[in-house]
């Protein structure tokens, strides 16, 4: 989607949600507890990640304009709105497809224990579709800085 739309969907946000959520399935990991995902991979838990990676990139662009702050990927020339955007798609992605690929997620949990998302297809499937999604994402983003770098010439 970023490669799509990219000052529309923050890349970043996306990636920060996806690393906050899965600090709790390390934690787990790490301490030998199974189940390994556990509140954060429910849609109501990854609600409060996304929340929490908004005010986080909200106060990290207010810092930026006070203090000088290193600006790796241009950061600091973001909007909340492709945060908030990135995020979600970052969040709720990561639910679904962690869903999908391991059944002890509860992602409608407290409102359900069922996970629908459990196998819906196979896991070569769903690997297959996230390299192919990421390969375009790639392609695209390649030909948008090709085509740039061709205005400028």
């Amino acid at each position: 989607m970023h490669a799509v739309a990219p000052r529309r969907v923050s890349l970043i946000a996306f990636c920060a949600t996806n690393v906050l959520m899965d600090v709790e399935t390390l934690y787990y990991l790490s301490r030998r507890q199974f189940p390994l995902h556990r509140f954060f991979h429910t849609f109501v838990g990854v609600s409060i990640v996304i929340l929490v990676t908004i005010a986080l990139a909200a106060a990290l662009l207010r810092l930026a304009r006070r203090v000088e702050l290193p600006n790796p990927f241009d950061w600091q020339d973001l909007t909340l709105q492709p945060v908030i955007v990135g995020s979600a798609l970052g969040g709720y992605s990561h639910v679904v497809l962690d869903g999908v690929m391991h059944g002890e997620i509860r992602p409608f949990f407290p409102f359900s224990d069922d996970n629908p998302f459990y196998a819906a297809i196979s896991l070569p499937a769903l690997h297959w579709t996230c390299v192919i999604a990421g390969a375009a994402g790639l392609a695209v983003l390649g030909l948008r800085e090709w085509l740039a770098q061709r205005r400028e010439t």
